[in-house]
């Protein structure tokens, strides 16, 4: 009993802490409102039908159901009916069966696994057997199970023994700093014109004062040796 007991907490405690990750990853993104009013449709190479209520339909070979951006896909599946022969639950099989959804916000959701268990009701999926989910841009997870809720985008993984449950936590890429605008030197600032100097005056000699004229109406002088 109490190897048993032992061998049981580390599930429980990965399944806890997986769950508040889980949380933490993936809970804002949610998928699309309307894919639960979309119809659901199968196809595959070849189906076995019960005619009754609450029913059951086998297909085998290249196994594709839709719903809205919901798609599940692998080689054989089970759909269980309701009394309204409405699919009520789909279990895929393959190598591996896949199941990928989008969500409001347009990101893809992709899951592998040996088996997926699609409950159409409660709108989860659970994967079997070397499980993994991830989320465009926001991680992805790694697990022998995983329960992912296709409504609200929450999930939770456990391991078998002593496996572990793998998360990668995908980061926002950061916007870019724009480049520093590149500036030329600076101008020089150039000095002010300076006012040009007033060159000193040359001293000159003072001219000589000119000779004033002859008054008018005097006689020349008569040269000599004339009476």
């Amino acid at each position: 009993m109490m190897s048993t007991a032992r061998s049981c907490l580390p599930s429980r405690a990965v399944r806890l802490a997986i769950l508040g990750l889980g949380l933490v990853m993936l809970q804002p993104a949610l998928a699309r409102k309307d894919d639960r009013q979309q119809p659901a449709n199968i196809s595959a190479k070849s189906f076995d039908a019960t005619q009754q209520a609450n029913g059951f339909v086998h297909y085998k070979g290249s196994v594709v159901l839709t719903q809205g951006t919901l798609k599940v896909t692998g080689a054989l599946a089970t759909a269980y009916l309701d009394a309204d022969n409405s699919v009520t639950r789909v279990v895929v099989t393959g190598s591996p069966a896949h199941i990928e959804q989008v969500d409001d916000s347009g990101n893809l959701m992709q899951g592998n696994a040996a088996s997926i268990d699609y409950d159409n009701v409660k709108q989860i999926a659970v994967l079997t057997g070397n499980a993994w989910v991830n989320q465009k841009g926001r991680g992805e997870a790694r697990g022998d199970k995983l329960t992912y809720n296709t409504q609200t985008s929450q999930m939770t993984g456990e391991s078998s023994g002593d496996g572990m449950v793998h998360m990668t936590f995908q980061p926002k890429p950061k916007p870019v700093a724009a480049p520093a605008e590149k500036r030329g030197p600076a101008a020089a600032t150039s000095a002010p014109n300076q006012p040009s100097a007033t060159p000193a005056t040359t001293a000159s000699s003072p001219m000589p004062p000119t000779a004033a004229p002859a008054a008018a109406g005097s006689s020349p002088t008569p040269p000599q040796g004339q009476p």
